[in-house]
């Protein structure tokens, strides 16, 4: 099978490889649409240890199950793979699994690949009225979903109804989506790159800005760079929650000093429990996250060229979904 593997700092290549002999229990799914993430771009560049060269990356997908129990059927994959067994997964909170696996990182290989193997329990069947291709986006919006489900779960419940969400990439993109399907309004994207501010605002219909406007009770840092942790601490109204999704570095930011005067909290999140993927899946395929329209396909082919592409900054969508078959 055709495989796009990391080999090196920036270093992408094609190559054939055998494709893999499902585990007992799990399903050989055929993918059809894999999305680049901002995680396998950090691996490209050299900034994920968790991700060790040679590797193949990739853990946005979709496609038809080719062998195993749902032989024939289109799903959307869950990539977190857990042991099902422990405290966290018998709470709902298997994104805390301590033996979690996800593919794309070692001992899984991912599915920048024509071929994956994965446990039944990770699929979710697909509509056959929603393309593969937007299916393939459930993976980012459910860490939004996840994230937004967390900021509004601990916000006051007198707080005004607005938000900040710092990247206007695909995960701020899907947090905005995410709490305006659970009725948050008022919600401003802050994008410094112009051509995206742009895109999202003819595009997706979402207000774009290089700083906010004003202050709001909840903001979403879906970049997580020292510099976006300061912004966040510094918009964040009193009382209010940060959500923190992105994983930019590990950098200082955060003004200890002022959320703690203010009783601002801090939250971390990773990537989505089992209920919030699903819960995203139902979401997207009802409609209720919008045309989901903000995307690109190029062929596997055409894989290094797109991560050097994302890296310019050359590429106004927030998601490039790569074809393994084109």
């Amino acid at each position: 099978m055709k495989v796009l593997v990391y080999e090196g700092v920036e270093t992408l290549a094609l190559r054939d490889v055998e494709r893999p002999v499902p585990a007992n229990g799990e399903q050989l799914v055929r993918v059809q649409s894999v999305g680049i993430c901002g995680s396998d771009m950090h691996a490209y560049l050299g900034h994920d240890d968790r991700r060790p060269a040679p590797l193949i990356l990739g853990h946005e997908a979709a496609g038809v199950v080719e062998e195993g129990t749902w032989k024939g059927r289109r799903v959307t994959i869950n990539p977190l793979v857990t042991c099902g067994a422990c405290h966290y997964c018998n709470s709902g909170r298997e994104n805390l699994c301590p033996e979690r696996q996800i593919i794309s990182m070692p001992p899984r290989g991912g599915a920048f690949a024509q071929f994956v193997s994965i446990p039944r329990q990770n699929l979710i069947e697909v509509p056959d009225g929603v393309p593969l291709e937007k299916a393939a986006l459930c993976e980012p919006l459910a860490v939004s979903w996840h994230s937004a489900t967390l900021a509004l779960e601990s916000a006051h419940p007198d707080m005004r109804r607005r938000a900040l969400v710092i990247g206007g990439g695909a995960i701020g993109l899907a947090a905005a989506l995410a709490l305006k399907a659970m009725g948050v309004e008022d919600v401003e994207v802050i994008e410094p790159n112009p051509l995206r501010r742009e895109f999202l605002s003819e595009r997706c219909g979402m207000r774009g800005e290089k700083a906010p406007q004003r202050t709001a009770p909840i903001v979403i840092d879906a970049v997580g760079y020292g510099v976006t942790r300061a912004s966040a601490t510094n918009w964040v109204e009193p009382g209010g929650v940060i959500v923190h999704v992105g994983l930019g570095d590990s950098a200082d930011g955060l003004d200890i000093r002022r959320m703690t005067l203010q009783e601002i909290t801090l939250i971390g999140s990773y990537t989505y429990t089992a209920k919030s993927f699903s819960d995203t899946a139902s979401a997207l395929f009802d409609g209720r996250l919008g045309p989901l329209d903000w995307f690109e396909i190029r062929a596997l082919s055409e894989g290094a060229k797109a991560f050097e592409d994302i890296h310019a900054g050359r590429v106004a969508t927030p998601k490039i979904v790569l074809d393994p078959w084109g």
